[in-house]
């Protein structure tokens, strides 16, 4: 699972759902999606490599 930070949980590694991963201006990959426990939205910063091993697992959907 695509994992980030939860604000209003307040912690690291919360799995995202519905998670899709889209391209940002300069380039960087960029995951959104909603928090498993509270369902606040939520955004992880990727490196290429990262972003493509999710799309390829099925972890996350392509919006770019």
């Amino acid at each position: 699972m695509v994992k980030g930070y939860c604000v209003k949980c307040k912690k690291k590694g919360q799995e995202m759902k519905d998670a899709t991963i889209g391209q940002t201006a300069r380039g960087g990959y960029m995951a959104k999606g909603a928090c498993k426990s509270c369902g606040t939205k939520m955004c992880a910063m990727m490196s290429k490599d990262n972003a493509e091993k999710a799309i390829k697992a099925g972890e996350a959907k392509k919006n770019f």
